[in-house]
């Protein structure tokens, strides 16, 4: 029957076209149901978990085979051996393709399977006639995950060993891995019993980037690399003890996943990077305007210190707020990123650090356009509260205790800053629903000047679409605030839109007539509708006199 299993399929469906539904892999213990075209699967004992193996896997199974009257013609039970196939590539029948594929690990279920899924017409003489249906008492033992990581055909990968816990390494993060490479002969070409690298950079052959990126921490897999994915058609010469690698050659690669440091982008632009040293405890991580407590040691690129903080004898932690300015940006964003007790090394470029201007540190001078590294070890913080740790008191007093920080930041010309601290006063006070009436009406009064002051902010900052937003929130709790409407048409006015701002100033004009701010933004109003008028002109004027010529 062994070489009976190894036939190709006889006709039938290919196994991408299947649908096998749920049922099958959740039936009860002596329940029976039909699982496709007449397969037929029946419970005998259950299996372990909620995994079933897939097309690919190596699977491992005792069976034994009768015909529908009993008659037994195959068996390896009574070989006292195993079976081994790859699922799902047309080494066993159509049948055992399918149904093994609702099996758990040690689940034991009997299968009907009719003779189209089976041996078909012919049937498999002397033993199978014609046209049977068949009975296999089927028992998983256990299945190797064989995967096509890359979905072509270049690189299998078989798990040896299972990993620990669900995440996988990223582009940027850095793995430590051991690996033993052979062609297809046993001859070693490639080995390290440790070797740390940046998956985005690979190392040894294209392969192993590939592969770590789908395993987990202490993972042992083999992989099967086809020639695109390894050393392509130019091969690799001999060096360092290790082997040549010949044009064309498909590699073995055993690859243990050991470690990784998790690397991450703390910036859009790429410009901050923080690379986790040591994990940290839970999930929590510090919010805009934390006390943090931190040990710091701060680097040049060629390792220098230029600041060291929390590490001597009996020397208090370097403690600071965040979002308050009181570090460079980009040791502020990252510290908000991490959990307590993490330690990670932060690099930061000079935009997001000390800039194009030297700075005098306290153990060294930072030089102009410098790329600076920080080691921090996150000892501990207290968040600033949120709003839903408050009651209805506490939110309008921690609103208007933002403003006036924010009104501080305005005045120094800080105003990124300033816009962040009327934003977090408005959310303070976003959800008034549970207010007393004496509230709500403080909390209009305080989003009205928030709201003013950051479109100020905008302004200032040239976000005026932003500008234009805010002030509309205003003109909706009080639709004759003048200052609204002012702030608005210049923005209107910036994002050309001459005809709104026009709008709001002739409003703004009607409700405050000697506002003299807003007289004077109807002067440069008129001024800037004469430009456009004139440039309109000259346009039009242009495209009638070339029209003209080429008529």
């Amino acid at each position: 029957m062994d070489e009976d299993f190894e036939m190709p399929p006889v006709g039938g469906m290919e196994d991408d076209d299947m649908d096998f539904g749920d049922s099958a892999s959740f039936l009860k213990v002596g329940e029976e149901k039909e699982i496709q075209q007449g397969l037929k699967k029946k419970l005998v004992k259950e299996g372990e978990g909620f995994e079933t193996p897939e097309n690919g896997d190596e699977v491992e199974v005792h069976y034994t085979g009768t015909l529908l009257d009993g008659t037994k013609f195959d068996s390896s039970r009574d070989r006292s051996t195993p079976f081994k196939f790859t699922l799902g590539q047309g080494q066993v029948i159509k049948g055992w393709d399918i149904g093994i594929k609702t099996m758990k690990k040690g689940e034991n279920a009997v299968f009907t399977i009719p003779s189209e899924l089976a041996y078909g017409e012919s049937g498999s003489p002397p033993t199978i006639p014609p046209s049977a249906t068949l009975q296999f008492d089927v028992e998983l033992l256990s299945w190797s995950s064989v995967k096509d990581i890359c979905k072509d055909g270049g690189v299998f990968k078989k798990v040896l060993a299972a990993g620990e816990k669900w995440e996988t390494p990223k582009d940027l993060d850095e793995v430590l891995v051991k690996y033993e490479a052979k062609l297809e002969d046993g001859t070693v070409v490639g080995k390290s019993d440790g070797v740390e690298f940046a998956v985005k950079d690979g190392h040894f052959c294209p392969a192993l980037a590939k592969a770590v990126k789908t395993m987990k921490k202490a993972e042992k897999v083999l992989l099967t690399v086809k020639p695109q994915y390894g050393f392509g058609e130019k091969g690799k010469p001999a060096s360092d003890g290790e082997g040549a690698v010949p044009p064309n050659a498909t590699l073995e690669i055993n690859l243990e996943l050991v470690s990784w440091r998790t690397v991450s982008e703390v910036t859009d632009d790429n410009k901050v990077i923080k690379k986790i040293l040591k994990e940290g405890e839970g999930y929590e991580r510090p919010n805009e305007g934390a006390v943090v407590k931190v040990k710091l040691i701060g680097k040049l690129q060629d390792g220098t210190v230029f600041l060291k903080k929390g590490h001597g004898e009996g020397e208090e932690l370097f403690e600071f707020k965040t979002d308050e300015e009181q570090v460079i940006d980009g040791l502020d964003r990252a510290v908000m990123k991490m959990k307590k007790g993490e330690v990670a090394l932060v690099t930061v470029e000079p935009e997001y650090a000390f800039g194009s201007e030297e700075s005098k540190q306290e153990l060294a001078v930072v030089p102009p356009n410098s790329t600076v590294y920080y080691e921090v070890d996150l000892v501990t913080f207290d968040k600033e509260r949120e709003s839903w740790d408050m009651n209805t008191e506490e939110k309008i007093e921690a609103a208007s205790k933002k403003k006036e920080e924010g009104n501080s930041k305005f005045k120094a010309g800080k105003y990124a800053l300033a816009s962040k601290r009327y934003e977090k006063a408005v959310k303070y006070i976003e959800y008034d629903s549970s207010f007393s009436e004496e509230e709500k009406k403080q909390a209009k009064a305080l989003k009205v000047a928030c709201n003013l002051n950051d479109a100020a902010c905008k302004l200032k900052l040239k976000d005026y679409k932003q500008a234009e937003k805010l002030c509309t929130k205003v003109l909706e709790l009080e639709s004759t605030n003048v200052k609204a409407l002012y702030r608005r048409a210049q923005a209107y006015m910036e994002l050309a839109d001459l005809d709104l701002a026009e709008f709001d100033v002739k409003k703004a004009l009607e409700i405050d007539p000697n506002n003299r701010e807003v007289k004077l933004e109807q002067r440069r109003l008129k001024e800037k509708m004469k430009e456009f008028n004139k440039k309109e002109a000259k346009f039009y004027g242009n495209m009638f006199a070339k029209l003209t010529k080429e008529a």
